[in-house]
């Protein structure tokens, strides 16, 4: 079973903010799979750093507002 990713995302909601955009209008835009965005929604996947600024692109905000990362955390 794959490792949840520490990277976490406002995808749902800014996608509930822009008129409750559904995730296929979203991978659309940003040229991947539904199941594509469900999965990064979800933290199961992280995306490429293109489709991560794609992502954002599509939303109209900065990389920041849709991504985290925590930082000071160490990796075991």
């Amino acid at each position: 079973m794959a490792k949840p990713t520490k990277i976490t995302n406002e995808i749902r909601r800014l996608r509930f903010d822009a008129d409750e955009m559904t995730q296929a209008e979203l991978a659309r835009r940003v040229g991947v799979t539904r199941q594509t965005i469900l999965a990064i929604e979800q933290g199961r996947y992280s995306p490429s750093l293109e489709v991560a600024f794609k992502i954002a692109h599509a939303f109209k905000v900065p990389l920041d507002t849709v991504f985290q990362y925590p930082l000071g955390e160490t990796e075991d």
